[in-house]
């Protein structure tokens, strides 16, 4: 399997760091680890469910899956921001 191949891999809400990584790419540094940590669990699924490849459903998300999501986003946004 090339790289190529596996940035086309299937995205779920199990991939927590997969789903903070193209958040990250997506909003760079427009949210900082403050900003993060305020995002409205709503607004944060429909952010989740535009990501390409995300083949989750909105019914399996919930909030611990939310929690991880968020957590691993700031520790995406420290890894950049160093």
């Amino acid at each position: 399997m090339s790289f190529k191949d596996i940035e086309s891999l299937p995205i779920t809400w199990s991939d927590h760091e997969d789903v903070a990584m193209a958040l990250y790419a997506r909003f760079g540094d427009d949210f900082n680890e403050s900003k993060i940590y305020r995002v409205r669990f709503t607004e944060l699924i429909e952010w989740v469910l535009e990501i390409p490849h995300f083949t989750g459903r909105r019914e399996d998300c919930n909030e611990a899956h939310l929690e991880q999501i968020q957590a691993k986003w700031v520790y995406e946004w420290r890894d950049n921001n160093r």
